[in-house]
């Protein structure tokens, strides 16, 4: 290890750049559809031995000296969010003569953003930086603050947070109940990283005995709470059964304004009115995914008496759709991407609006400048849709209270606020026929099942092209239809009682994990402990 970790440290010029991309690059290999976590280890160790060998010029200011961390930081994150990201540029194929020419923007450009992030957390960690696991708690903290950081600024994107890589299967995905993905990721970097001492044997003894003990705190606590701990407490009440329809409606014909709408909706009501498989319970309740309605359903009174016709008197349609909101005479409506509940008389009871939209997908950040270049959202609105003010809990004839997530809004661990804490469940419709069949909807997923863990609420998730799944408090995946598969699947929704804390809780603990990260560096960077081992 040493001698490796010498080469590495050593390296420079274009195999230097190269290296620092490959090893954010492999990184990747940890999240799904692969979820080889022991990637990460491999490019934590890499960075960290990049980071040493990050020498500036004798006499060089504070940031000159920081800058070469930074540059090495950038190059990491390049790679990986270009590894970790590139399917977003099939969505901009899907009409492609519009905006094939966004497509290095999109594959390149959002990478070479968000790697600032990864830039800025290893020229922080470098303030801090020393010979033994200091370096490591160091460098822990700062990506812990940074991807932070990126869960918040400017609206927010915290896809793909190295957190991710430590929870690919369920018994690894409990740790966030107590602690949530940004705890899991300070600690996980920490983890990752530690290999790096063995090649340079200070302090290795130290940091490598700890994240032993991290890791195998996380590994037993999930053990423990999938096979030792009793099962939640399920709630008082009949709990209902869930149609999930998935009719994998191709997103070109989605958007195809000749296409023939009235046969994608009753696709959707064919699919709604299947008999039960195994000759099973009716469905209580039956979702329809992100914008399954392909027209404006207000303007539209043969598609409701049409429902009410599928629908029994007892059921619940929840159907994702676009609202229109009449501003009056002289102004243009407002358009909302919202989730519709429909009773078995074909009446809306309640509606609820997506509050956090899509930069460049669903609204146009900074409208007036960009659209006299020319540049317009990949959703054709007029106007963009709007947010919702609030979110409101969707509540069910039954009693059954859902809290609504539409699409992406489920990444956002600070979206689970609030009315959360009376939820009976967490409902989060998608549509990820834009990314084809790619990683993305695997990461999707895998991201909507770490919030399951963290509110320790049930999740009824139903895509359009999939991946569809009803989801147990602990991550767990009781029935469900894979990528591109079309068709339903009825589950039977356990309506637990959460022992969840709200994200406040979880906050204060991830802010625990940096101050306790951040005291390690402080120590061995001046000298006390630590030093060598």
């Amino acid at each position: 290890m040493e001698r490796i970790a010498d080469k590495v440290i050593l390296v420079w010029g274009y195999k230097r750049v190269m290296l620092a991309v490959l090893a954010g690059a492999f990184g990747v290999l940890a999240l799904p559809p692969i979820g080889f976590f022991a990637a990460m280890f491999v490019s934590f160790t890499l960075l960290v031995w990049l980071i040493d060998g990050a020498a500036s010029a004798p006499g060089s200011s504070l940031i000159g000296r920081l800058w070469p961390s930074f540059v090495t930081g950038w190059l990491f994150g390049f790679g990986y969010f270009v590894a970790g990201l590139w399917w977003l540029g099939q969505a901009l194929m899907i009409e492609s003569d519009e905006f094939a020419w966004a497509l290095p923007l999109a594959i390149l450009g959002l990478p070479a953003f968000l790697a600032i992030f990864y830039g800025v957390a290893t020229a922080l960690a470098r303030v801090f930086w020393s010979d033994g696991v200091g370096r490591i708690a160091a460098l822990a903290a700062s990506f812990g603050l940074l991807e932070w950081t990126r869960s918040v600024i400017l609206t927010g994107f915290p896809w793909n947070a190295i957190g991710y890589g430590m929870t690919p299967v369920p018994v690894m995905m409990q740790s966030a109940h107590i602690i949530g993905i940004m705890g899991i990721t300070a600690l996980s970097v920490f983890v990752f990283a530690a290999p790096a001492l063995l090649g340079t044997k200070q302090g290795a003894r130290t940091g490598i005995g700890l994240a032993v003990l991290l890791l195998a705190a996380h590994l037993g606590y999930g053990t423990y709470v999938l096979y030792g701990a009793p099962k939640p407490v399920a709630a008082p009440g009949t709990s209902p059964v869930v149609r999930f329809v998935q009719p994998m409606i191709d997103q070109s014909d989605k958007m195809d304004s000749n296409g023939d709408r009235a046969a994608i909706f009753e696709k959707h009501l064919k699919l709604s009115a299947e008999a039960p498989k195994d000759g099973g319970k009716k469905p209580d309740i039956i979702v329809w995914p992100e914008t399954a309605i392909p027209f404006i359903l207000t303007d539209n009174k043969d598609a409701l008496t049409r429902i009410a016709d599928t629908l029994d008197d007892n059921q619940v349609l929840l159907a994702g759709a676009v609202r229109a909101e009449d501003m009056g005479p002289g102004n243009p409506p407002r358009y909302y991407n919202s989730i519709y509940v429909i009773d078995g008389r074909g009446q809306i009871i309640a509606a609820a609006d997506k509050m956090h939209l899509v930069p460049f997908g669903e609204y146009m950040p900074f409208e007036s400048l960009l659209s006299s270049f020319g540049i317009q959202n990949v959703v054709e609105m007029p106007g963009g849709f709007s947010p919702a003010a609030s979110r409101q809990l969707l509540t069910l004839p039954s009693g059954l209270k859902l809290y609504p997530l539409i699409c992406y809004e489920i990444i956002f661990p600070g979206e689970m606020t609030g009315d959360i804490a009376s939820a009976s469940a967490i409902l989060n419709i998608t549509n990820d026929a834009w990314f084809g069949s790619t990683p993305g909807p695997y990461q999707h997923f895998l991201q909507a099942r770490v919030r399951a863990v963290e509110t320790g609420l049930p999740l009824i998730r139903d895509a359009n092209s999939g991946i569809s799944a009803m989801i147990s408090p602990r991550g767990e995946i009781i029935a469900g239809l894979g990528l591109n598969e079309t068709g339903f699947f009825d589950a039977t929704l356990d309506s637990f009682v959460s022992s969840a804390d709200l994200p406040s809780s979880r906050e204060r603990y991830f802010w625990l994990i940096e101050t306790l990260l951040l005291a390690i560096a402080l120590v061995s960077r001046f000298g006390f402990v630590f030093k060598r081992n």
